[in-house]
């Protein structure tokens, strides 16, 4: 056992009653929301991206278009490619606001409410407990 071990305090403290197999499965429905949560910051991740490359697109055309004797690439390139949406009718902050409100905050919510249900609404019970062992 690693002796600089801490015992968890109360709030990751399982509830009196709740078995190993409880324990185990609320601490897979938080695991499974942490994966949403990488997820999401994948998905802002894309949204600053493709923002940020949207924005350099714009400086290379207006480059082309300094460059002199290339106006057919700057405009083609600013007609179909600049501010162009990655999915059709829908600008990246909508999607990260759609994934939002129809997927992330229901995760959260149900995560909560099974944790509520079954482990006293105490998060992280069963990492605590692995850190113990």
């Amino acid at each position: 056992m690693n002796e600089h071990a801490e015992s968890p305090d109360e709030r990751h403290r399982r509830p009196d009653g709740v078995d190993d197999d409880t324990v185990a499965a609320v601490g897979k429905v938080s695991e499974a929301l942490e994966c949403i949560e990488r997820a999401r910051g994948h998905l802002y991740e894309l949204h600053q991206l493709i923002g940020h490359g949207d924005l350099l697109l714009g400086y290379a055309v207006e480059a082309l278009h300094r460059a002199g004797g290339h106006p057919e690439h700057a405009q083609r390139l600013q007609q179909e490619l600049l501010g162009r949406n990655v999915i059709a009718g829908r600008w990246t902050f909508q999607i990260v606001e759609d994934f939002d409100d129809n997927y992330w905050a229901i995760f959260r919510a149900e995560e909560k409410r099974v944790r509520d249900a079954l482990q006293d609404g105490k998060a992280h019970v069963f990492e605590s407990e692995m850190k113990e062992r």
